[in-house]
């Protein structure tokens, strides 16, 4: 165990050297220089005075909030002995399945490069260029043939997977016996049950006010809407990322919650953040890669055929293409289990000075995958904002969806915290369903690994995102798909089908199977 002194020294180390190269920095010395021009700073007591100055212009609740980001953002630091794969993922056997399902994407993805003779990437023509750069904002009108484009993988390939995890130290025999987990995951990982959950959620407890429930029509505002909002405002007023983040628990106010997401975030959207979206634009303008091709038609699949983001569509080309060439992205793999995938240059394969990370964020779409920006589309218009917005968002919470590991928020331990909850706490539908060749896995997993998103209504997956960033934490989805889940099974009634139409299973509709509950 690492020594909590010793801990604490690290992360205080690796806080100051990380924002040692931020702009936040530069930012403080020049505005402590300034300072030295006032009159109420004097030489005998430099140090306070500068700190003071700090303090009352507003400076030090940034340097706060840039330190409470950074914390919340990495992960505690290993003990100096530890090897430094342990810090993307402790456990042998976790790693060594990601790998293996790394290595599957890349074949699928250089089989469909190979099959249809397009490079991984290349230089636009001129005349090309010219034309994106012109067309930038109603890239929706483009209709390319993407006809022979195919998704690298679907959350049910994913899921696959997962079902066939096995830790090799783990002994589980053939037969059944009062420890089985009668659910598709069997991994023997610690979930929280739902004392624990009570204790860690207690914000979400029926004594407490909820945005989304007591602020419905029979409820008069002033029981607690009227409050909340004032709150909320003083809250933005303060512009303490803590406070922000333990606000939002209860729900947020439609027209506060994108201040309080940016802040939660620490995203201000500075000019040299704009300047920075400028040159990932510059470069996509530039360059064509294959994986363009697939966000293309992960778009046109998904939100263009939502009701909700269909008209978001040209802010989704836009944040995702930047995104594909952001290799600041690049730096989520030292607490990520996965590890970014490398091309080589043409007649190098092998020699690794001749390596580059493809794509250059290191991140593959899949089909689904445009649906993480979807919903921020309502409350960033902004192209820059929305996109720094998602790339904070990607990097916190949702790249834990698609990777394989033993974190808390990872898919693995929300897939086995939601089968587990439901075969504790509601065993009749648990077990109906199994009866009938319908794994509650199965339905829902594709729930969880767009968060929600593209299944719930707007104002709804924003209340639930709400508690995301608030408790920094995706737990709370596999406690969402449980009360979604249920709220389709009565005794009596039929509950499930799979329509086989639907590429990525489908929704719950009415059943195609004779059954009885």
């Amino acid at each position: 165990m690492l020594d909590p002194d010793n801990g604490l020294s690290l992360t205080i180390a690796r806080i100051v050297q990380r924002l040692k190269g931020s702009s936040l920095h530069s930012q403080l010395e020049r505005q402590a220089r300034i300072s030295l021009h006032k009159p109420e700073i004097k030489l005998e007591s430099l140090k306070e005075d500068i700190k003071d100055f700090l303090k009352t212009s507003g400076w030090e609740k940034k340097l706060q909030n840039a330190v409470y980001s950074e914390l919340n953002v990495f992960p505690s630091p290993c003990h100096p002995a530890a090897p430094p794969e342990h810090m993307k993922e402790p456990l042998a056997y976790m790693r060594k399945a990601q790998g293996s399902w790394e290595k599957r994407i890349l074949k699928s993805l250089n089989s469909m490069c190979t099959e249809l003779s397009i490079p991984l990437a290349q230089k636009r023509p001129v005349s090309e260029q010219k034309e994106l750069l012109n067309k930038w904002n109603e890239m929706g009108t483009d209709e390319p043939d993407l006809s022979l484009f195919r998704p690298v993988y679907a959350p049910k390939d994913f899921l696959e997977v997962l079902t066939n995890l096995r830790n090799p130290n783990y002994e589980n025999g053939e037969q059944p016996s009062f420890r089985s987990h009668l659910g598709l995951i069997q991994v023997p990982l610690k979930v929280k049950d739902i004392p624990e959950l009570k204790e860690d959620f207690s914000e979400l407890g029926l004594n407490i006010g909820q945005l989304g429930i007591d602020d419905s029509a029979q409820v008069p505002p002033e029981f607690f809407e009227n409050e909340h909002v004032r709150v909320g405002q003083k809250v933005l007023a303060e512009q303490d990322s803590a406070a922000a983040q333990q606000y939002v628990r209860q729900g947020c106010p439609t027209a506060l919650r994108a201040d309080l997401w940016a802040l939660i975030l620490n995203i201000s959207n500075q000019p040299e953040d704009i300047l920075y979206y400028e040159q990932l634009k510059s470069n996509v303008i530039q360059h064509d890669l294959l994986v363009d091709s697939l966000i293309y038609k992960d778009v046109k699949l998904t939100a263009s055929n939502d009701d909700y983001y269909f008209v978001f569509e040209d802010y989704l080309y836009q944040v995702l293409l930047c995104f594909s060439r952001d290799t600041s992205v690049l730096e989520h793999f030292t607490y990520s289990s996965a590890t970014p995938p490398k091309s080589y240059i043409r007649g190098k394969l092998g020699m690794e000075e001749y390596a580059v990370f493809y794509p250059p964020n290191g991140v593959i779409p899949f089909h689904g995958f445009s649906m993480y920006v979807a919903p921020l589309c309502f409350l960033y218009h902004e192209p820059s904002k929305l996109y720094q917005m998602f790339r904070e968002m990607y990097v916190r919470f949702f790249f834990r969806l698609h990777s394989i590991s033993s974190h808390p928020s990872g898919i693995v331990s929300l897939c086995l915290l939601f089968e587990t909850l439901l075969q504790t706490h509601l065993p009749q539908l648990f077990y109906h369903l199994r009866e009938i060749g319908a794994q509650p896995l199965r339905i829902s997993f594709k729930w969880m690994v767009r968060a929600f998103s593209g299944y719930l209504a707007t104002d709804q997956l924003l209340l639930l995102w709400d508690r995301i960033l608030g408790y920094n934490s995706l737990e709370i989805l596999a406690g969402q798909q449980l009360k979604y889940r249920a709220f389709s099974f009565s005794p009596g009634s039929c509950c499930v089908c799979f329509p086989s139409s639907q590429p990525d299973g489908g929704d719950i509709t009415g059943c195609s199977r004779s059954c009885t509950c």
